[in-house]
């Protein structure tokens, strides 16, 4: 029974010691890789990929448009000959090629308020590409505080297990002596048997919340990972005299992306609605165009051809008194057709067109209106929104100082609670070892051990998270060195 334990006891720390062999991540490499492989920020990056295209689209609309075009076909029946203009019943092949531009010379500003909301959209795609960055950030800082509290946790389930262990084997020495009941030893084994079973859940949360840091960062489930753990007392913070709340929401207002995309973004509906508003007024545009055709059609020709007898013209010549018939050449009509060359008739069809046109809308269903309405309630929807940021901004922020300034007197009350729990444990130890107190009373001692231990491991990090997102807040980054 006691060798099966041991084996079980040290199978349960290899299979958890098995982690510190792999490759170890520590927090700069972590944001680093989730800020180039997290898909939210591939998304955000695509969306300012988009609104960049969206302003270059924009400001080609100031530039004169240009097209060729070209047809070719055949005509059946009655139809029009477009060199003649003419009806014509005979088959008929042809072609034509055209270029036409034009250009929008005024519409009330519409197009270049439309391009300066572009603009603005553009530029607010940018800065949520930060805004996304600076969140990825918060999320991976926040995952990795928790892998390293409940790394924390498990060694304490380690020192616990080690503890009981411990007492364990000095108590199965005095029992086979005589010196202590069987029963002390049942209660250190059934002891044991507990904190096994803390350390197997430990072990499993800190595996638990290495993969929640996976999925942030986007790594496979499977492959090798392991956090780095620097220790906390380490960890630089500033104090809180250096975070008060109202310091730490003026950095943030100026400085966090999320301010800058409610800004850009209510700068860009306002330009929209200026645009929408130019859309209800006349436009005023220059056209211009060259074109010609081609048709294969016969053109009937009249060629006179000698016979080459005499025809009488019915004049008479009076010679000497005498009538004689006036005769001439004769002469035959032979009907030809033929087809204007193809280089002549786009020579001879050459057209040109230019101008000027005015669109006044007069009446569109009131879509043109619509559109100035709605995009005036969208400003103040926006104006709203970064409204409740603010609120919100600020509320996270008092909320933070709160519970910093909570975990920093849980933080001290700890340390002094591990202070009285060793001492008492170091008591109980002593007057056990002499077979003056019971097991059960070392095992509550211990445990008050172990319960405090964990409570400081907890509001350590809590402690160190929040004066860490205090400093975020202000515009610091979020580090661990």
């Amino acid at each position: 029974m006691m060798r099966r334990l041991y084996i079980v006891v040290a199978l349960l720390f290899i299979v958890c010691e098995s982690s510190f062999a792999q490759d170890s991540w520590n927090l700069k490499r972590a944001v680093e890789y989730a800020l180039a492989n997290n898909i939210s920020v591939k998304q955000a990056d695509i969306q300012a990929r988009i609104a960049a295209l969206n302003l270059k689209q924009s400001r080609l609309m100031q530039v004169p448009t240009a097209s060729i075009s070209g047809s070719s076909g055949i005509n059946s029946g009655r139809s029009i000959d477009p060199t003649t203009n003419l009806f014509t019943n005979t088959q008929l092949f042809s072609t034509g090629f055209s270029l036409s531009s034009g250009v929008t010379l005024f519409n009330f500003f519409s197009v270049r308020n439309n391009i300066e909301g572009n603009k603005f959209d553009n530029e607010a795609a940018r800065a949520n590409v930060d805004k996304i960055r600076n969140d990825i950030a918060l999320n991976v800082a926040t995952a990795y505080l928790q892998v390293l509290v409940s790394e924390e946790q498990e060694n304490i389930a380690k020192l616990a297990v080690q503890l009981t262990l411990q007492n364990f084997e000095n108590t199965r020495k005095r029992v086979e002596t005589g010196a202590l009941p069987e029963l002390n030893l049942a209660e250190l084994e059934a002891q044991l048997a507990i904190d096994s079973s803390n350390l197997i859940t430990a072990s499993n949360t800190v595996k638990q919340n290495i993969l929640q840091l996976k999925a942030i960062l986007n790594v496979d489930a499977a492959e090798r990972f392991v956090v780095e753990t620097p220790p906390l007392d380490k960890i630089p913070v500033l104090t809180l005299d250096e975070l008060q709340p109202e310091i730490v929401y003026a950095e943030a207002v100026k400085n966090l992306p999320q301010q800058k995309v409610n800004e850009l973004k209510i700068k860009a509906a306002e330009r929209y609605v200026l645009s929408a508003r130019g859309q209800m007024y006349p436009t005023f545009s220059l056209f211009a165009g060259l074109g010609t055709n081609y048709a294969n059609n016969k053109i009937p020709s009249v060629l006179q051809v000698p016979t080459g007898q005499l025809d009488t013209t019915g004049a008479k010549a009076n010679v000497n008194g005498t009538l004689y018939d006036v005769v001439a050449p004769g002469f035959r009509n032979v009907i030809t057709t033929s087809t204007t060359p193809f280089g002549t008739q786009l020579s001879d069809n050459f057209r040109q067109n230019v101008g000027v046109q005015v669109n006044i809308p007069l009446f569109s269903n009131g879509v043109a209106r619509t559109n100035w309405e709605k995009g005036k309630l969208n400003v103040s929807s926006l104006q709203l929104q970064k409204d409740q940021d603010l609120v919100n901004l600020k509320q996270d922020i008092y909320t933070a100082y709160n519970d910093a300034s909570t975990a920093i007197q849980k933080y001290h009350a700890g340390i002094k609670g591990v202070e009285t729990a060793e001492k008492a444990y170091n008591f109980s130890q002593k007057r056990y070892d002499v077979g003056l107190l019971p097991t059960l009373d070392l095992l509550t001692n211990q445990n008050n051990l172990n319960r405090a231990r964990v409570q400081l491991a907890q509001a350590h990090v809590d402690y160190v998270f929040r004066l860490k997102l205090l400093e975020f807040y202000k515009g610091k980054g979020i580090t661990v060195e």
